[in-house]
């Protein structure tokens, strides 16, 4: 049988811890000044009535997502695994393997690139680098980024894998470790092909992958306006200009992909990223993404539940150098509820008769999360440090003990 912790949590915090029902192996983690030391268990504060979330905003896109941040939940979606045209918001993906060169020192901001035939004579928006000039790394992704320039997308690509083609295979395979599994990349910048293809969802996945990955660089996105070879050009994200919360991330545009905005906001610790593919024009596509935007601001409201490396039970492991030990997950719980239904209950299981050693990554038990008696998920438990074994004194006596237990 497993020993139950059963606790009352709320989205600040821990508000209540009810009791400890097992043997004295196991203990409830030290009680803070927000938690309950009743010997018996109190019962969870009923849940509020579900509030009735309204259906999504009919908006101009052909496809789109809306998803949080924090717990990647799809808060509002329309056709979001459809093969779309991705236009310019392939140069996403060149990005993320630009940074990840960078952030792998295998590329420096400073580092100089000389301008190849191929990347100046490319076709669509453009950043105006000259042909056989060397430009910096770092105006490059500016160019690439703020004036969404195929040419300075281009050189990064050779930069890093010598052709275009090759940097494509680079592409793919990034992709697919992302879990992008509708999308195939033909060429850095987004001119169209036959084979260059993405998704919403991917789109999402990707997007929250650059925010998670490289936060050192994400700043890019922010970035109103870029100058090069005396040519001023303002970034093509009109939502930049119009709210302040919104701090990225690219836009895209051909005569068969539509108008796209894959944008990031963050307000009041909430952060939403919302795709939109196929408007009809730019300020269909601001308007989309806005209004995606507000509604899952308005109706859903994502909080830490439970902080990670926090003591969530105190149990007895068997034949270990050290005992009792602390339990509990390693990254932060986030949900993402219905605005005002902030009450969640947990339940901590610990499994009977742990035995060292342990490392950090053994399931010693669940962390089990509810909402109105609905569950949302289930965590393993771990031990916050690693259980070695005790000497050959200790292994003996608890073994005899085992035997009687």
């Amino acid at each position: 049988m497993y020993r139950h912790l059963i606790a009352s949590l709320s989205f600040a915090g821990i508000i209540g811890a009810a009791c400890w029902a097992a043997s004295p192996g196991a203990t409830a983690a030290p009680a803070t000044a927000a938690t309950s030391t009743s010997a018996t268990a109190t019962p969870a504060p009923a849940a509020p009535p579900a509030i009735a979330i309204p259906s999504a905003p009919q908006v101009d896109a052909r496809s789109y997502i809306l998803v949080d941040y924090q717990t990647n939940q799809v808060l509002a979606a329309k056709e979001a695994t459809a093969r779309m045209e991705p236009a310019s918001l392939t140069k996403l993906m060149t990005a993320y393997i630009v940074f990840r060169e960078l952030a792998a020192g295998k590329l420096k901001l400073e580092d100089m690139v000389t301008v190849s035939e191929h990347a100046w004579r490319s076709e669509g928006s453009r950043t105006f680098i000259e042909l056989g000039k060397p430009v910096s790394v770092q105006d490059l992704i500016l160019g690439m980024i703020v004036q969404s320039g195929n040419d300075a997308t281009i050189a990064l690509a050779e930069r890093i894998a010598g052709t275009e083609d090759t940097f494509a295979q680079l592409m793919n395979s990034t992709a697919q470790q992302l879990n992008m599994v509708g999308t195939h990349f033909e060429n850095s910048s987004g001119l169209p092909s036959p084979q260059h293809y993405t998704t919403a969802r991917d789109m999402s996945l990707l997007a929250n992958a650059m925010i998670r990955d490289f936060p050192q660089y994400y700043k890019y996105y922010s970035i109103h306006e870029f100058e090069h070879n005396g040519i001023k050009q303002q970034n093509r994200n009109g939502l930049l200009e119009k709210d302040p919360s919104v701090d990225g991330l690219k836009t895209g545009h051909t005569d068969s992909a539509g108008f796209c905005l894959v944008t990031s906001a963050h307000r009041e610790g909430m952060r939403l990223v919302s795709v939109v593919l196929g408007s009809t024009s730019m300020k269909a596509r601001e308007n989309a993404s806005a209004a995606l935007l507000s509604y899952g601001f308005t109706f859903y409201d994502t909080k830490l539940v439970v902080k990670g490396g926090t003591a969530l039970a105190t149990t007895r492991v068997w034949k270990a150098a050290h005992s009792p030990v602390d339990v509990g997950i390693k990254e932060d719980l986030y949900m993402t509820l219905a605005r005002g239904q902030s009450a969640v209950n947990t339940v901590v299981d610990v499994m009977p008769k742990l035995i060292a050693p342990l490392t950090e990554n053994a399931n010693v038990g669940t962390l089990r999360v509810f909402s109105g008696g609905k569950a949302l998920t289930t965590v393993p438990l771990q031990p916050l440090k690693p259980v070695p074994a005790g000497g050959w004194w200790r292994r003996l006596i608890d073994t005899i003990r085992l035997w009687f237990a």
